[in-house]
């Protein structure tokens, strides 16, 4: 196996203007990548696009195909990747799997999701798709329901109360004041948070990343390739891992044992520990989703997810930098893309090319990806060499 590199990326901004078609979105974030990267599209061998959704909201498949073609890319390998929220990570470690096997020199991957076509009861009941149908999705579930279930769970078990959980979406907001491509550039602070309306018990309106539009894009390369590019930012570690899809399957609900599982995975393929990570862009859908991912990755001990909620401690010069970008939260989360967007961040981190969102001497950074409520966990590490 040989070392993959991210030579390039594009993004284009999140939004809820709906007028742009998810094969335009997509499109332009590849050409955007493209360019970024100085790469000629006759290298491209191929393109892995992650999409959730456009089967269902936009009565559209093939994303791979028509992508390519919108990109005038028609004719290489192209294929869709779908893995629920986790639909971005899991096409960015296929892609990273065919160019570490040799099998392509250079590839494409693009995240992206349309989704504010469509009134919000259709989007909640697509999203319920990634659910465990028969054991939670005809029970009227959605994952704010489940979501809501999980933080219950957590502040019963720990008695903490739900205001512990607002730095985390404090924190994003913040970062996402200064990100161009943020949907949300709205100050939040203590008093707006617990103000805010309760969705579902106990999660209130700020708990919640937002429904939005986007695509955003990756071009990894082999050695070889890089170099003549003078891109320096590696992808160390690469790892998927499940987890049953309903929680009443699981052992322990709030033990997200596929994102542990991944994590150990990624962090001995890097050969990093945690405390080589310098900023981690964690799946923060929802407020409780940090607390459990920033455990099950390693980072605090069960029940102490919320020592590190503290905008001192995850801000960009904190001790563990979260969701430098505005993360799920306020970045937004059009799902299918979400995870193509944190590498995309993660690697202007590295880059030195995050501006005033820059964390001080970034050289490792953890990325995590979710599908459904952890039962796809998608984890790379990606580091600065040189």
């Amino acid at each position: 196996m040989r070392d993959v590199f991210i030579a390039g990326v594009g993004q284009t901004p999140v939004t809820k203007d709906s007028d742009t078609r998810g094969r335009y979105l997509g499109a332009a974030a590849v050409k955007a990548a493209l360019a970024d990267a100085g790469i000629e599209p006759e290298r491209i061998g191929a393109l892995y696009v992650g999409n959730m959704l456009s089967g269902v909201l936009a009565r559209q498949q093939q994303l791979g195909g028509l992508i390519a073609d919108y990109t005038g890319l028609a004719g290489i390998e192209a294929v869709t990747v779908e893995a629920a929220c986790a639909s971005g990570g899991a096409a960015l470690r296929i892609a990273t799997q065919a160019v570490a096997g040799g099998i392509h020199d250079a590839v494409a991957v693009c995240g992206v999701e349309r989704m504010t076509h469509v009134d919000r009861d259709a989007v909640t009941s697509a999203l319920a798709t990634a659910a465990d149908w028969e054991l939670e999705g005809v029970c009227g579930e959605t994952f704010l329901s489940l979501n809501a279930t999980l933080m219950r769970l957590y502040m019963d078990k720990y008695g903490v109360r739900p205001e512990r959980f607002a730095p985390f979406a404090i924190t994003a907001h913040t970062n996402a004041l200064t990100n161009p491509n943020a949907l949300l550039h709205k100050k939040l602070d203590l008093e707006a948070y617990l103000q805010a309306r309760v969705v579902a018990d106990p999660i209130r309106l700020f708990d919640v990343s937002p429904v939005c539009n986007g695509a955003s894009a990756v071009i990894l390369a082999a050695p070889n390739i890089a170099s003549a590019l003078g891109s320096r930012v590696r992808i160390a570690g690469s790892a998927c891992a499940t987890a049953p899809l309903a929680l009443s399957r699981r052992r322990d609900p709030l033990e997200l044992t596929a994102a542990a599982g991944s994590t150990r995975q990624a962090m001995r393929q890097a050969g990093v520990s945690h405390d080589d990570v310098d900023l981690f862009e964690p799946h923060d859908a929802y407020t409780i989703m940090t607390a459990l991912t920033l455990e099950a990755a390693g980072f605090a001990a069960p029940g102490c997810g919320l020592d590190y909620a503290d905008s001192a401690r995850i801000g960009l010069e904190g001790e563990l930098p979260l969701a430098t970008f505005g993360g799920l939260k306020a970045r937004g989360h059009p799902v299918g893309a979400s995870g193509c967007y944190q590498a995309v961040e993660a690697f202007l981190q590295l880059a030195e090319r995050a501006g005033a969102n820059q964390v001080p001497d970034a050289e490792v950074a953890l990325v995590q990806n979710i599908g459904g409520t952890g039962a796809t966990v998608v984890t790379h590490v990606l580091v600065r060499d040189g």
